[in-house]
């Protein structure tokens, strides 16, 4: 579907959307956003130099140090997903380098305490039944944290049990008691077993081998089998069996042809399903499924990958972020013309990280568009948690005893 090309602030080639004379309201939704994007462009590239590029720093740590003690009304509709804000807001901040008060930090464990269940794992808040997805949120948030008072929170036992609960005889997990299955689900538990040094090959016997079956003929992986390929699905598959090491499970160079076709040609950012509109938080669901992706396909000995950067266009991600989802009152958003929120921001703020930093151990690389300060701290691919953090976890709880799966109970 390329087009003319037109000249964008970083001086690469953007091609337009081509409908070939078939318009169709798809179409005209994708022209709608890049006549959007393109305004952005002009007036930056009429009045600015890429290299004058800014990061609003201040502006975004002022809207996220706020939202950790007062949300307006329009939160009202996320009661039950308040471990996520917890964590949306805290790896915002720790990704911008803003240390946080250790009152602020003791009052955040002592609200998660209190949205964990007697039967293990955590609510949406307090007093609400557990789920996977509030239990993956409250966990890394209180990795973030990183305390002994934060580590501490986290009963275990009752987690393993739960965990354990969700288990289906196929290898997939519930997200709640009598709940859906997909892919979330299975990473989600994945990542906070892996953490919590709870990783059992008996709780994640055939994990890999359903997730395998979710990936359909596209080359991404759909929520269960046979289902559209989706980016958040995507992500969360790759990343569980990164986990349990079965990343061969996969077609990788299938998965990998499909993440880098989600990258817009014209606006630079990421889409989450074939044919559809560019959205800030793909920025990290589709971006960084290429850093997992680059490892596997290198340790399998493909000689064919750049050892200069991710297989995406680094700088073109960052040019959409800071042009694009960035709120001139704080915070980050979808694209131009949407309202800013801590999903978007924690999203598009993690992507604008992958896109800064490239390599690990002894191969590390930064690029980072625009002024120097607009260097993020890094993030782990695996878990969006800085890798400071996860190792901290990891080393923490590898000092715990190893825990033991009980037999499930036989139906009546």
């Amino acid at each position: 579907m390329a087009g003319a090309a037109s000249s964008p602030p970083g001086g690469r080639r953007r091609l337009r959307l081509r409908d070939d004379g078939v318009r169709s309201d798809t179409s005209a939704e994708q022209s709608k956003v890049e006549d959007i994007v393109q305004e952005v462009y002009n007036t930056f590239t009429a009045n600015h130099h890429i290299s004058q590029l800014v990061l609003h720093r201040e502006k975004h740590l002022h809207y996220l140090k706020r939202g950790l003690r007062q949300l307006t009304e329009a939160y009202e509709c996320l009661d039950a997903s308040r471990p996520w804000l917890c964590y949306w807001i805290l790896h915002s901040l720790e990704l911008l380098e803003e240390p946080l008060p250790e009152s602020v930090a003791s009052d955040v464990c002592q609200f998660l305490s209190h949205c964990q269940s007697p039967q293990g794992g955590f609510g949406g808040g307090p007093g609400q039944h557990p789920h996977l997805a509030p239990t993956y949120a409250a966990v890394n948030a209180l990795c973030i944290i990183g305390t002994e008072e934060a580590f501490n929170v986290i009963n275990r036992e009752k987690l393993l049990e739960y965990l354990n609960s969700l288990k289906q005889p196929d290898g997939s997990f519930l997200m709640h008691a009598d709940g859906e299955v997909d892919v979330r689900s299975a990473y989600c538990a994945a990542s906070v077993a892996s953490l919590t040094n709870m990783l059992t090959p008996t709780l994640f016997a055939g994990t890999a081998e359903w997730i395998a079956r979710c990936q359909n003929w596209e080359g991404g992986i759909g929520g269960v089998p046979g289902m559209e390929a989706h980016g958040g699905y995507s992500f969360c598959g790759m990343a569980a069996l990164v986990i349990l090491k079965k990343e061969h499970l996969l077609n990788l160079r299938r998965l990998l042809r499909w993440a880098t076709g989600r990258q817009m040609s014209f606006e630079g950012g990421f889409q989450g399903r074939c044919n559809k509109l560019v959205d800030g938080c793909y920025s990290f669901w589709q971006a960084g499924l290429l850093p997992l992706l680059h490892h596997a396909l290198y340790a399998q000995g493909d000689e064919a990958l750049s050892m200069k950067g991710w297989m995406f266009d680094q700088l073109a991600l960052q040019e959409y972020i800071l042009l694009c989802c960035q709120c001139p009152a704080g915070g980050l958003l979808d694209k131009p013309g949407k309202s800013r929120d801590f999903y978007h921001t924690c999203y598009c703020l993690s992507g604008l990280s992958l896109a800064q930093h490239f390599g690990s151990g002894d191969i590390q690389r930064e690029v980072v568009l625009g002024v120097p300060e607009n260097r993020l701290q890094p993030t782990h691919p695996v878990y969006n948690i800085t890798p400071e953090k996860a190792m901290n976890a990891v080393k923490h709880f590898l000092q715990q005893p190893v825990l033991s799966l009980q037999p499930k109970a036989a139906a009546i």
